[in-house]
């Protein structure tokens, strides 16, 4: 190779790899605005409980997906530690919904804020397709209003998805513990 050849190759390269920094860069602050603009609208996340009773499902090991603004499944949540997918644990108590994640905190879900529970093919922007009746659908998505008033969906993927049938099956109860009419879970 000649030495102007070289050269150009070189320019080239360095274009490129400036090219990509930029827009790594103009991602990062996209997602970085995308919280600052949700953080009013999201506002502070249910805090856990102190004790809580036994578990009426009993812990189901997957993956958080990420938490969107109802409706739009895609419409995924930045703010407030619920934008990033990771490993977790969904149990259901008398008192609401614990999902544990790895390498990020717990969210908790209290059971008089829950909307519905349902199965869905997809959210924020993960999408399992059907896979025929005896295998359920892909994700687990928890619909549930904010203390701000705002309804958003939390989704799972379980490990094994033939659990989904529990936690939609599972009716939500008052403190009394008669079925709260209305709900779907």
């Amino acid at each position: 190779m000649n030495t102007p050849t070289l050269i150009a190759s070189l320019i080239m390269a360095a274009l490129v790899v400036l090219l990509i920094a930029f827009f790594i860069r103009q991602m990062l602050r996209g997602w970085v605005h995308r919280a600052q603009r949700q953080a009013e609208l999201i506002g502070k996340l249910p805090a856990l409980p102190d004790t809580v009773g036994s578990a009426t499902v009993t812990a189901t090991p997957g993956l958080y997906v990420g938490t969107t603004l109802s409706p739009s499944w895609q419409d995924r949540v930045a703010a407030a530690d619920l934008g990033f997918r990771a490993k977790a644990v969904l149990t259901r108590y008398p008192e609401g919904i614990m999902v544990q994640r790895t390498g990020a905190g717990p969210i908790w879900i209290p059971e008089d804020t829950i909307v519905a529970i349902r199965t869905e093919m997809g959210i924020a922007g993960k999408v399992i397709p059907h896979r025929g009746a005896d295998r359920g659908d892909g994700v687990l998505a928890i619909r549930w209003r904010l203390p701000s008033g705002v309804e958003i969906d939390t989704g799972f993927r379980a490990d094994d998805r033939h659990r989904y049938a529990e936690w939609v099956q599972t009716p939500p109860t008052d403190s009394v513990g008669d079925n709260v009419e209305g709900k779907t879970a």
